[in-house]
């Protein structure tokens, strides 16, 4: 079994801990990615795991052998970096089969990977050419070979998407997914984008402060998210979060902020709950538009519409917080400037502690 366990993993420099004990099993040919904001410990996690950082305390696992002293070449594992790390003075073909080079492999077996390597990443017709006469697309690919051809357990990507345009990522992203479900890798990678955390992972890893704040599959995390700060990272736009206070509606309990009220799912941790600090979280996407006033309806005030083709963002002041609403432009455009509220189904809203950010709702039904 090629997965990887990471047991209580610490890392140090000093009296300075940055990872804080985590725990993580991948499984075998899962997709895995680990996401955070900058200084989270995403990427010394997976330094650590590649062996390129010692591990302070824990133990790391790959293939059920234990690996924390276990130099990097002998971990069966290869990495594809930020800055691609290619040879200028290399062909493509060459630093595609570098590393079989090092590895003493014979020509016939050298050449026969890189052609079938470069056949999947069409690579084919540059082969000859060097870095420098290659796209940032190309590179990452000509990275990529080059890990691949080495048929390792597994493969690990710190940040591969960080240096290409808008367009290139997109369709890196296409070409990475398509690569792990054709060759049945086990990978593990690391961005600080939540759309690639989103629309690459099996199962994504959210990350904090060097602790893991929560662990699903990507929907999961999106319907669910443990506490407030999961809430806010995924998604775009991401989790609207409003400070309120626990009242009694005429129908359960109600949140109170800015001499309006919303109304809550009935649940038990708000049962005689007047006068608790809460969070009230609603996805951008769950919010519905209203043009006046009526039962339900939230006022706000429009600052701006952003159109983009078949959706809009609509960005609202409730107060002093910012509200953003996602909703279709076919047949609504006539209504966009006029909108002054909203409104959010019960079951849809998501309720955090407003001192510790612990979730309070109950769980959303993943389709």
């Amino acid at each position: 079994m090629s997965g990887v366990q990471l047991k209580s993993i610490v890392k140090a420099y000093g009296a300075l801990q940055v990872v804080h004990g985590i725990d993580l099993e991948v499984a075998e040919k899962e997709f895995v990615v680990l996401v955070g904001p900058s200084g989270c410990g995403k990427s010394t996690t997976l330094r650590m795991i590649a062996g390129l950082e010692e591990i302070s305390d824990g133990e790391l696992k790959i293939d059920g052998r234990l690996v924390n002293q276990v130099a990097p070449k002998d971990r069966d594992v290869a990495m594809v970096f930020q800055n691609y790390a290619l040879y200028p003075h290399l062909n493509v073909a060459q630093n595609i089969g570098f590393g079989l080079r090092i590895r003493k492999e014979p020509m016939t077996k050298i050449d026969a990977a890189v052609k079938e390597v470069s056949t999947i990443l069409g690579l084919t017709e540059y082969l000859d050419r060097r870095p420098a006469d290659l796209s940032g697309g190309q590179r990452q690919r000509v990275a990529m070979g080059r890990a691949i051809v080495r048929r390792p357990k597994v493969f690990l990507f710190d940040e591969p998407l960080s240096n290409l345009d808008a367009k290139l990522r997109t369709q890196m992203r296409a070409e990475i997914k398509r690569l792990h479900n054709r060759l049945g890798v086990t990978s593990i990678y690391v961005t600080h984008d939540q759309v690639e955390a989103m629309t690459l992972a099996d199962r994504i890893v959210v990350m904090n402060n060097g602790r893991i704040e929560q662990i699903g599959t990507p929907m999961e995390l999106f319907l669910n998210p443990a506490n407030a700060f999961v809430a806010g990272f995924l998604g775009a736009p991401p989790m609207n979060q409003i400070n309120a206070v626990i009242a009694d509606g005429a129908h359960g309990p109600v949140a109170q902020f800015g001499g309006q009220q919303i109304a809550l799912p009935p649940l038990p941790g708000l049962q005689n709950a007047v006068g608790r600090p809460v969070i009230v979280g609603i996805r951008p996407e769950y919010a519905e538009i209203a043009t006046g006033a009526g039962e339900g309806v939230v006022q706000c005030d429009l600052d701006l519409v952003e159109t983009l083709g078949s959706e809009a963002l609509l960005h609202m002041s409730l107060g002093d917080t910012p509200f953003v609403i996602r909703t279709e432009t076919l047949g609504n455009m006539a209504n966009l400037s006029s909108v002054a509220g909203f409104t959010a189904k019960t079951d849809l809203i998501k309720v955090f502690d407003a001192k510790t950010g612990m979730a309070l709702s109950g769980q959303t039904r993943v389709a």
